[in-house]
């Protein structure tokens, strides 16, 4: 059970192991992108390529459940499915369901545990693999492993790096289960921390806050939703940004430089930071000192007064 790219290693390494795919549950097609194609999950595309049935419930608990109960699985694997699953739904694997959770519990638990870690400056992240309840990310823990968040970790590279750490944690967990030797750990309630879900609007930048706050919102919300800054028609997108030289006494907001020379550089709380690679509305993303070229932005005045 899974969406998107990051659930794709885990299935890859079951579909060539020694087991048995009997079936893939992943959330409805839907549309994406600026011309509102109807796409299918990485899941889905992955689980057709091999021939697996593929189920796509609304809701699992109401109108996947006995899809499932005909399949008669030993063992369930969620990775990103997107949605919760009832007592029923637990229920029907003989072996129980492992979970493939991005974070080290009981920290992170939530929908988008990789970019809250990068939002809050963990020096580390992780895969654990969990025994699911009917709480969210509450099951029992069963294997972990560790990964360093770099300093040009985006939230894209880190669920790409950490998707294929979790493909190799989850078939040694299903080892270990097989063997009779997993090792089994209740959560530390004490130490829990629950994210909220990703929205649109966590994606703006906030001047009046440090440099190193809106630097680790640009690689978090990179590649979805991406981090913006307002203009005065809309909102220039902010997919790379770098640390600057500021100017004592800024206001927080203010362009500093808009030049091919010196980029575009804006003010922060505590000094300020360059916006290396951006997009404009209705336009491709470019290298900032490029787009300053063909759309003059005047130093001194706030970003969200630039009309472009």
């Amino acid at each position: 059970m899974g969406t998107p790219e990051f659930s794709t290693p885990p299935l890859e390494a079951l579909l060539q192991s020694e087991h048995e795919v009997v079936g893939v549950f992943t959330q409805p097609d839907r549309p994406k992108g600026r011309g509102g194609k109807v796409q299918m999950s990485p899941v889905k595309e992955l689980a057709l390529a091999h021939h697996i049935p593929v189920f796509q419930p609304l809701k699992i608990r109401k109108d996947g459940l006995e899809d499932l109960r005909s399949l008669k699985p030993d063992l369930c694997v969620t990775a990103a499915f997107g949605q919760i699953l009832s007592q029923e739904v637990l229920d029907v694997p003989t072996m129980g369901t492992i979970n493939v959770h991005a974070s080290l519990l009981p920290k992170h638990r939530g929908s988008a545990p990789v970019q809250w870690a990068i939002l809050q400056g963990d020096a580390t992240t992780g895969i654990t693999t969990m025994l699911t309840d009917r709480g969210i990310d509450t099951g029992d823990m069963l294997l972990k492993a560790e990964t360093p968040i770099t300093p040009d970790d985006t939230a894209g590279t880190l669920l790409q790096r950490l998707s294929g750490i979790g493909a190799k944690l989850l078939m040694e967990t299903i080892g270990c289960l097989l063997g009779g030797h997993c090792p089994r750990e209740k959560q530390d309630e004490s130490q829990m921390t629950y994210d909220p879900k990703l929205e649109k609007e966590m994606g703006q930048l906030d001047f009046t806050q440090s440099t190193l706050q809106n630097l680790r919102r640009v690689r978090a919300m990179n590649p979805w939703p991406c981090a913006y800054a307002p203009l005065q028609n809309g909102a220039l997108k902010v997919w790379r940004a770098a640390q600057a030289e500021g100017k004592a006494g800024a206001t927080p907001g203010i362009v500093l430089q808009a030049d091919a020379k010196h980029g575009l550089v804006i003010a922060t709380k505590d000094g300020a930071m360059e916006l290396t690679e951006v997009q404009a509305p209705n336009a491709k993303r470019m290298d900032a000192r490029a787009f300053i070229l063909g759309h003059p932005i005047a130093a001194g005045k706030p970003l969200c007064e630039v009309e472009l």
